[in-house]
Order: structure tokens, then C-alpha cells, then sequence
């Protein structure tokens, strides 16, 4: 990728480059049929070529619902679960017939493309092979593979890859091709089905393309990974021994390590120090691999752990790390680069279907993710994690992540003065664009996030997560910039709150978010939901200035928690709701006006006590959303508590114990056919549930797993409750209750309505078992 230009404007807008033009023009179905060969998709924003914003990419993109077409033009829709939802723009084209096609007109020379996709998944949940013809000028050039078996994610976090469980998503995939020389500006390139026997369906998001260099050459002096050492460059057999050979001859000698062209079998981790690992460029070395029979190791290059040591003065340039990675678990050292490297760079490195592109665990300083692309993961892009200082992504281009895009987390270890600057973040499946849990002196600035699909907002900053609070220095400190940034249909609804999130949005969940931080100069364009959002304890210290909001489906402000903030030269055009803040904390959260603002403030603010549709702009069109049928509490609350929400449902959970695969985790994941289990002959046992919140609960539900084979039981128990996990009162004394398979091995605990954010089940006997069992605890308030 291109270096970013230097001397950028502080005070530029996007008006010229992005614009909003939100005036009503009629409603769009949901899926048309492109008219006379050209898709007629909506006007949309793209994140791609922002001047002066976002990763300056060696890409030309095109979307396949403005190009020529005869197939069925989907969306745009921003519903979760919906095939177009995580499409780029939130539009795409399907092709299900032979001769079926999507033809882009070249606007710059280019040697190579990439191209996103989705296929159905098969039966199995293992995915499908198939093949699209690429016609160039009307002639055929190749047939390119296409696959699905690294998407399609099903049921509750992490997810699995089980067709017959619920909350399809994680659609979409993407493939690179070279084109066998340079075709000039005006070549007509085609992608086109010719048989729907392996898919029936094919659908097309968008298309890059590219102009390649020429491979790098070996640097002098450098030591050859297959001359030197005898990888083998055509991926037959298995290099991973070879090429760790000749990283630790090149730390011993003082070399340059390089990857000449080839596709490498990887299938453990490559252990860098004190070495320079370069390749021919990241269309030319591809390291790849996963071990056929121990899944839990997969291609990779790590530093040492930093309880090793760590490693130091590391770089890694110019090659691709294409893993096999089709599942999320969460324990798998499973990513493109890990451990711990201090005073270290990756610069030019193609990340594609590893778990994280990089999850740094620290402490570890002054290392440099930059010019880089993060590709199709089953978790985050990259996570600085855990003391984790002085170190920036930069320059760096995301897409369809399945976690958050480019996250910091400072559990446990202070993370400190790190940067993300000039990224570019589309499409993060699951959770935010950006965002820092914790950290003092974070900057966040000049990039361009797009796209969020779930459960998260473009822009984040908060204190949650565990490990995450003031007493061990992690809390969020000292000064958050985020400048020069631009959001553009970011936030969207959180499927455990049922109710949207903003796309810039702030928590203060473990405890209240107080510091200094600073939105400034930044564009916040045809959000999902809110434009700016705050939940969960306090925040304070907030400064908004020279901000421009255009285009929000609810609120310009989403109040919901106390605090306070300022803004000055804040604007806001198109908020779809008349009364532009929804506030029910009332003068808990204080606003100081400066000036320069207006289209965002209202005295009083709405508290409606429940939450409207949201109104998406879609570039000009206006659409519509299914509003969630939960209503807040007032204030709302985390989850809402409507009485038929079960509140425990995958919240964060601990035990005194467990014993070989039955984790407490099980006790809150929806399904009664897995449980938590203590270890034996240890009474008592308990499990907490943290239900993020103070709630009235009323109503225990505990359950075990319905199958025969679990004969009448009874367990003694308790109740107990506590606000801040230290101090624990009893809601329901010590008493027996009986789980029969025959009426559905339930029992059901009947409490005060105490307002309570930790829930504690403590048992002090089983007749069944010589521990404690459970496979569900639900809570609910009424």
C-alpha cells in the first residue's frame, strides 16, 4: 500500500467529497430487478478515496450495484441477518442463472483484482466450492475458485458453524486474481456464471483492481527461505521447520530473511527476534497452512510470548499470510501475527481468513502495523492487548472483520500513548469500527470507519471489558484525541439490547468513563441509529467541536447515562426523529453550549419510554427499519427489562469451579443442552452472573438439561445478590428445589424485585450429583 500523504488540513470538511443530499425521493424495495443491463443501486457514500482520510489504498474499487448488470439488485437493507446488510454500501447484485453477470468498466489500469462475494452455505454448515467465469473484453480469461466455507456463523459468541441454529450472518468473503497483464483504462471486466450445479446462487458486492509491481527482489546479503534452506515454494510439503531455520540463521548472522515467490505451507507458528523476514511482495509470497490434525495450530508469525521474553527490532514486509481459519474459538493462537514485539514494524502484509490479523499480547513497545491490509477474520483485526504501548496501526485497510476492526484493550496492564491514524475500517461483523476499552493518551485520528453491522458503533471509547478499571491504571485516562475522523453509516441495533447504537458512542460499563476527551473536526454521515451515543455508569469529560452530523435514523444525541459534555460548532441536518435528543436521565447529564452549533439540541429532550424505527437515508433515499419491540427502562438500561427478556442471557459469568468441559459459560448461552458443572465433592458452589446493570429481578428460571438420561434431582441453593461484586445480600434463602426430566427439569425461584447487578446461585448440595449442575440460569423481572 501507498505511504499517506503528510500535512493534512485540520479543518477539513468532506462537503465537496462526501455528499449527503437527504432529501425524500420515494421508497426503494427491498430487492429489484436491475433494469435494460444496469443495476440502479442507491447513491451511497463510499469509505474508499476519502481525500485526506482513511488508508491510501493501491486500489481501485468499484460496487457491483452501479455497474452493468443483468441480475437482481439487493437492498439496501441494514437488518441483521439480512444478505445485503453486510454488503459494502449495504446494496449488492445476486447472479442465479447461467449467463448471469456483473461487468465493471476499468477506470485505471490494472494487473490484478480482488473481488467480494457470498455464496449459500451447504447443508453441513461446511460450505460449498464453485467457480465464475472472469471475461475480459467479452473473451473468457479464467475461471475463478469461489467458496463459502469461510462464512456463514450461526447461533450466539463465539458462534459455530451449525445450519440448524439460529442468527445466520457473516456472509460475505473475498478472493484476489492476477489478470495476466496490464488492461488499459475502458476494458470491460466481467464476472459471470456459467452453471449453478455447485451454488445456486452467486452474489457480488464489489470489485478492486489493481496495478501490481513486479516481485521485489532478494536484498543483498539476504538469506533465501529455499536456495538456503529448502522450503518448498509450491505448498506440497509442509516448510514451517525450513523457514523457522532460516529466521534463526538470519537473528544469528545478522541477515535478512526472504520469501521469494511461492506459496509456503505454514502450520505452526514462525517464531521471529532480532530478524527481517521480507518477501517479493504480497501477490507473490503467501505463506499458508493449517495442521491436519491439530486444528488449534494454523500458519502464523509471532514473537516470543511476554512471558518469554518477548522479541524486539523485528520487521515483517511484503508478503501474505493466507490462513485456513473457518471457526471461532477463541483460545486458538490462530492469528497472522501474535506475541509480544517491541521496537518492531509489519509493514505491507496481506492479511486473509486467520483468526486476528494481529492480537498483540503485551507488555511490549513502539511497534507499527502500517501500509497494510486485514482481511476476512473470524475475530478482531488487530487488538493491542494488555500493556501494549507507544505502538500504531497506520495506513492500514480493513474489511469484514468478525469482531471489532482495530481495537485496544488494556486488561489488567495499562495501555498507553498508542495511535490509530489514516485506517481505513469497513464492515466489521460484530462490534466497532475503532475502539479502545481503557488506555490514557489514545489517539484515534484521520481515519474513515463505514458499515458497522452489529452490536457496536464506528467510534468507541469505554471502560469495559475485564481487567479494565482505575485501580490498576487501565481505565480510560489522561486525554483521548479523536480527530479528522469520518463515519459513514456506522452503529447499528444491538441484538442483546434491542436498541440501536450510536455510531460514535462511550460506556462507562465497570466504572464511570471520567476524562478528557475530544471528538473534533470529524464528519458523522447517514448513521443507523444515533450519531452520538453514551450508556452504562458515567461519562465525563466530554468536548465535541467542529462536528458535522448529516443524516441520523433516530437521535442526533442518544442520552443514557449521567455525565457531561461540551460541544461547539456542532451541526446536525437530517435527524430522522423531530425532537433531536433522547434523554430520560434528565440534569444527570449536563451540556455546555458553546457556540457555532445548531440542528442537535433540544430543551426538554424526548423520553419516550420506547424506541422509534429507524429512518435510513441510503444516500438520499429514505427507508425504513422494524423497530425493536423492547422498551427501555428510564433510563434505559443494559439489557432492557422487559419481563420476558431473559437478562443472564450471555452476559459475562464466574465460578468457584468447573470440572473438564463445563464451563459456567454454558449456565448462560441459551441452550439448555449444554451446562456448568463443579468440581466434585466441593460444596459450595457458586456462579455469578454479572447482569451489566442494577435490575429488578423477580423471577429465577433454573434449568438442567431436559434428556431422560438425567434422573430427579434436588439441589440445595441460595440466592444472593450484590451491587458491586464485593458485598453480596440474600435474596432467597437456602432451600431445595427439585429438577424432574419429566416436567421439563426446571425450577423456578421466585425474589424480592431487589435491584441487583451481580446474581449469585450458590449451591450447597445435590442429591444427583456430588456437585453442582446447572444448564441454564435465566433471570427475568417479572
Amino acid at each position: 500500500m501507498t505511504a499517506p500523504p503528510n500535512g493534512r488540513s485540520l479543518r477539513r470538511t468532506l462537503a465537496a467529497t462526501v455528499s449527503m443530499a437527504l432529501a425524500a425521493a420515494g421508497t426503494l424495495a427491498a430487492v429489484a430487478l436491475a433494469p435494460e443491463a444496469h443495476a440502479a443501486g442507491v447513491p451511497a457514500p463510499s469509505p474508499v478515496g476519502i481525500s485526506g482520510r482513511g488508508a491510501t489504498v493501491p486500489f481501485k474499487e468499484q460496487e457491483a450495484e452501479y455497474a452493468a448488470t443483468n441480475g437482481t439488485l439487493i437492498g439496501p437493507d441494514r437488518l441483521y441477518g439480512h444478505l445485503p446488510s453486510e454488503a459494502s454500501g449495504r446494496q449488492a447484485v445476486t447472479l442465479d442463472a447461467p449467463g448471469e453477470y456483473v461487468e465493471f468498466t476499468l477506470t485505471a489500469p490494472a494487473n490484478a483484482m480482488s473481488f467480494r462475494y457470498s455464496l449459500p452455505d451447504n447443508a453441513a454448515g461446511t460450505g460449498r466450492d464453485a467457480s465464475i467465469d472472469l471475461k475480459v473484453n467479452g473473451n473468457q480469461l479464467k475461471s475463478v475458485p469461489v467458496t463459502s466455507k469461510y462464512g456463514w456463523y450461526y447461533g450466539g459468541y463465539p458462534f459455530n458453524n451449525n445450519p440448524g441454529d439460529s442468527n445466520p450472518h457473516h456472509f460475505y468473503d473475498e478472493t484476489r486474481t492476477l489478470l495476466g497483464s496490464t488492461l488499459p483504462v475502458g476494458t470491460k471486466v466481467r464476472l459471470q456464471v456459467s452453471s449453478t450445479s455447485a451454488s445456486p446462487t452467486f452474489t457480488i458486492d464489489l470489485a478492486d483492481f489493481e496495478q501490481v509491481g513486479a516481485p521485489i527482489a532478494k536484498p543483498s546479503g539476504a538469506l533465501d527461505v529455499v536456495s538456503d534452506f529448502g522450503a518448498d515454494p509450491t505448498g506440497a510439503a509442509d516448510s514451517t521447520a525450513k523457514i523457522q531455520a532460516a529466521v534463526d540463521a538470519g537473528k544469528a548472522q545478522g541477515k535478512a530473511v526472504y520469501i521469494p515467490q511461492g506459496t509456503f505451507q505454514v502450520r505452526d507458528h514462525i517464531v521471529v527476534d532480532q530478524v527481517t523476514l521480507a518477501g517479493a511482495g504480497p501477490w507473490y509470497s503467501v505463506l499458508t497452512g493449517r495442521d491436519p490434525v491439530n486444528r488449534a495450530k494454523a500458519v502464523g508469525v509471532y514473537g516470543k510470548y511476554a512471558n518469554q521474553g518477548g522479541s524486539k527490532n523485528v520487521t515483517l514486509k511484503d508478503f501474505a499470510i493466507l490462513g485456513d481459519i473457518r471457526e471461532r474459538v477463541d483460545e486458538d493462537q490462530v492469528n497472522a501475527i501474535g506475541g509480544a514485539l517491541s521496537n518492531s514494524t509489519v509493514d505491507n502484509v496481506w492479511m486473509q481468513h486467520t483468526k486476528c490479523g494481529a492480537w498483540m499480547d503485551g507488555p511490549m513497545d513502539n511497534f507499527t502495523i502500517k501500509n497494510s491490509r486485514i482481511l476476512d477474520q473470524t475475530a478482531d483485526g488487530v487488538n493491542f492487548h494488555m500493556g501494549v504501548t507507544n505502538s500504531t496501526v497506520t495506513n492500514t485497510f480493513v474489511r469484514n472483520t468478525g469482531d471489532d476492526g482495530l481495537a485496544m484493550w488494556a486488561e489488567n496492564i495499562p495501555n498507553v500513548k498508542n495511535k490509530v491514524t489514516y485506517n481505513t475500517v469497513v464492515l466489521p461483523i460484530l462490534a466497532n469500527n475503532i475502539v479502545t476499552y481503557g488506555g490514557k493518551d489514545i489517539t484515534i485520528s484521520d481515519n474513515v470507519m463505514a458499515d458497522t453491522i452489529t452490536n457496536g458503533g464506528g467510534l468507541h471509547v469505554a471502560n469495559r471489558y475485564p481487567g479494565v478499571n482505575s485501580g490498576q491504571g487501565t481505565a480510560v485516562s489522561g486525554t483521548t484525541t479523536a480527530a479528522r475522523n469520518t463515519l459513514i453509516r456506522a452503529g447499528n441495533n444491538d441484538y442483546n439490547w434491542q436498541f440501536g447504537v450510536g455510531a460514535v458512542w462511550f460506556s462507562g460499563l465497570n466504572e464511570p468513563l471520567d476524562a478528557t476527551v475530544n471528538i473534533t473536526d470529524t464528519e458523522i454521515l447517514d448513521s443507523s441509529y444515533a450519531a452520538i451515543m453514551n450508556i452504562e455508569g458515567a461519562t465525563k469529560g466530554l468536548h465535541f467541536e467542529n462536528v458535522r452530523i448529516d443524516g441520523a435514523g433516530t437521535y442526533a444525541l442518544q442520552i443514557q447515562a449521567p455525565g457531561n459534555a461540551s460541544f461547539t460548532n456542532v451541526t446536525a441536518t437530517h435527524i430522522a426523529q423531530s425532537n433531536p435528543i433522547h434523554n430520560c436521565v434528565g440534569s444527570g447529564f449536563v451540556i455546555t453550549r458553546g457556540t457555532g452549533n445548531s440542528g442537535w439540541y433540544a430543551d426538554p429532550p424526548a423520553c419516550t419510554g420506547n424506541w422509534p424505527a429507524p429512518q435510513w437515508t441510503n444516500g438520499g433515499v429514505p427507508g425504513g427499519g422494524t423497530p425493536p419491540t423492547d422498551p427501555p427502562t428510564d433510563p434505559p438500561t443494559d439489557p432492557p427489562t422487559d419481563p420476558t427478556v431473559n437478562l443472564a442471557k450471555n452476559r459475562p459469568v464466574t465460578e468457584t469451579s468447573h470440572t473438564d468441559v463445563y464451563p459456567a459459560t454454558k449456565a448462560v448461552d441459551g441452550d439448555a443442552n449444554t451446562y456448568w458443572e463443579s468440581a466434585n465433592n466441593a460444596f459450595p458452589q457458586s456462579v455469578t452472573v454479572d447482569l451489566g446493570a442494577a435490575k429488578a429481578v423477580k423471577r429465577l428460571v433454573l434449568k438442567l438439561p431436559p434428556a431422560a438420561a438425567w434422573a430427579t434431582r434436588t439441589q440445595t441453593l441460595s440466592v444472593l445478590g450484590s451491587a458491586d461484586n464485593s458485598t453480596f445480600t440474600t435474596l432467597k434463602p437456602s432451600a431445595g428445589y427439585t429438577f424432574n426430566p419429566s416436567s421439563g427439569n426446571t425450577a423456578t425461584i421466585t425474589l424480592p424485585g431487589t435491584a441487583t447487578r451481580y446474581l449469585r446461585v450458590t449451591v450447597t448440595g445435590n442429591t444427583g450429583w456430588p456437585a453442582a449442575q446447572l444448564s441454564e440460569l435465566e433471570a427475568y423481572t417479572g
